[in-house]
């Protein structure tokens, strides 16, 4: 199933954190926060102004980025857990 957002909605797959801490110690499920990083996948085209001009979107699929902890919203496509967000809820692109 291929998806594709609308507006200025950006589909995104976490990047899951490190298993265990620098000092060695194994992190539990229970206890790992879910990681605020990601990879943009998909974008849609952008908001629109009042005057009806498309406003570009800042990110592009490939970006890495950081995102708040509790922006968008979960679901599940071809059994892959992926979030929804609005472009507004990234809070940055990583870069090398």
């Amino acid at each position: 199933m291929n998806f594709k957002p609308l507006q200025d909605r950006v589909l995104v797959r976490r990047i899951e954190g490190d298993e265990m801490t620098k000092g060695g110690l194994i992190i539990p499920d229970t206890a790992k926060e879910k990681p605020a990083e990601g990879e943009v996948l998909s974008c849609g085209e952008g908001a629109r102004k009042d005057s009806g001009e498309l406003i570009p979107m800042g990110v592009s699929a490939g970006d890495r980025i950081l995102f708040g902890k509790w922006s968008g919203t979960e679901v599940t496509l071809n059994g892959e857990e992926l979030l929804i967000m609005k472009e507004s809820d990234i809070l940055g692109i990583i870069t090398d």
